[in-house]
């Protein structure tokens, strides 16, 4: 009788990206990773769609896409920005809950909740209790970053250990404790301490450097919010008359009438594209990064040996990237400047700044996270077995 092949274990892997790429970005390097540990990866997309993300070589299930409706992210809309109803998320709600069952995984994962995305309650508890009473109950893991949003409601930190202590086996936290602790951005951290588990930072490999080749990478994120940024580089160029190389990336999601206007502005000598997937690789040849401090481009820029000047977002009350730009300024990684009031001249100044110091300084942070979330999985599958 011939030896029967074991199956691979299976992970379903549930990620919502509502206004920037960061989210799919980090959720399809460590699907990838899992991926080539052995493990059978389903990953639940519920965004407008990324170009090259999650990638091709994974199980990839659509959800019909929502987007932020609001700077807030309080509300939810189809990809035309029109508000969605409660038959669109029934809808989405059953495909989620027929993918779970499709799949039948040995562990779920999903990014962001409770921490976050709490506008995705009405189909991620309906999640959340077919896991409770499946037949073969998964492991259930939280995938978060390092930096969270803090709440600004009273009991929401206290809903959320709730939720943790009820129904999930761990929180993965895509960080090193030793540049920033959990606790640092949710209070409540000790009360589920047990459950925490600290991966490193998720970035790419260490990339081979671009065939092209620009001194200054100006960089948007995904781009809805990033017109300021990118006219504000304009204006720098403009101002300190540089002579180096500049290329302006504006992001996939900015406005067609904003990347139109944007055109009319910017120098032949000044490139100005959409997206580059090679953005990592196009940082290693960079004398100068201007940015935003997004998670995946601060992961990106710790790669890399380039100068960097970070303008965090900060428009909702968001905070997080306030807090990851403020930290590494400490550190003598970047200058930092204030999204509010943004301007030509600021950048400008910061880019003297840069220009009169040494080169930065390397920190000590993890950087393989991807991988060692794969590991750590299999670990917990192996202990369960």
């Amino acid at each position: 009788m011939a030896d029967r092949v074991p199956m691979k274990k299976r992970v379903f892997f549930y990620v919502q990206h509502l206004l920037g790429i960061g989210h799919i970005v980090r959720a399809s390097r460590i699907a990838a990773a899992m991926q080539s540990t052995g493990l059978e990866v389903t990953i639940v997309t519920g965004g407008k769609p990324v170009e090259g993300f999650p990638g091709s070589l994974l199980n990839h299930v659509e959800l019909p896409p929502v987007i932020a409706s609001n700077s807030g992210f309080s509300g939810l809309a189809d990809v035309d920005g029109v508000p969605v109803d409660d038959a669109f998320l029934a809808r989405r709600t059953e495909l989620l809950l027929s993918a779970f069952r499709d799949c039948d995984p040995d562990v779920v994962l999903i990014e962001a909740f409770p921490f976050g995305r709490r506008q995705m309650r009405f189909e991620l508890l309906p999640l959340l209790e077919a896991i409770k009473s499946a037949p073969r109950r998964p492991l259930l893991l939280s995938s978060v970053r390092d930096i969270l949003q803090e709440n600004r409601k009273p009991g929401r930190d206290e809903e959320t250990v709730r939720l943790v202590e009820d129904h999930f086996d761990g929180v993965l936290v895509h960080g090193d404790p030793h540049f920033v602790r959990l606790e640092e951005t949710f209070p409540l951290a000790q009360r589920i301490a047990d459950k925490v588990h600290y991966t490193g930072l998720v970035a790419p490999e260490p990339p081979e450097p671009a065939q092209d080749r620009f001194d200054v990478i100006v960089s948007a994120g995904g781009g809805a919010v990033g017109a300021a940024l990118i006219g504000a580089a304009i204006e720098a160029q403009a101002l300190l008359q540089d002579p180096r190389s500049w290329c302006l990336i504006t992001g996939p999601n900015l406005p067609q009438e904003d990347f139109d206007r944007l055109s009319g502005l910017t120098p032949a000598h000044v490139t100005l594209v959409r997206f580059r997937r090679d953005f990592p690789n196009l940082l290693m040849n960079a004398t100068l990064s201007i940015s935003q401090a997004g998670y995946n481009t601060v992961g990106d820029l710790m790669r890399a040996n380039c100068a960097a000047v970070l303008v965090p977002f900060a428009s909702g009350g968001e905070t997080e990237q306030t807090v990851r730009a403020q930290k590494l300024a400490a550190l003598g990684f970047a200058e930092v400047v204030p999204e509010e009031g943004l301007g030509g001249e600021q950048l400008a100044q910061a880019i003297r700044r840069l220009d009169q110091k040494n080169a930065r300084p390397r920190i000590p942070v993890a950087a393989d996270g991807a991988r060692r979330t794969a590991t750590l999985i299999g670990e917990m599958i192996a202990r369960r077995s």
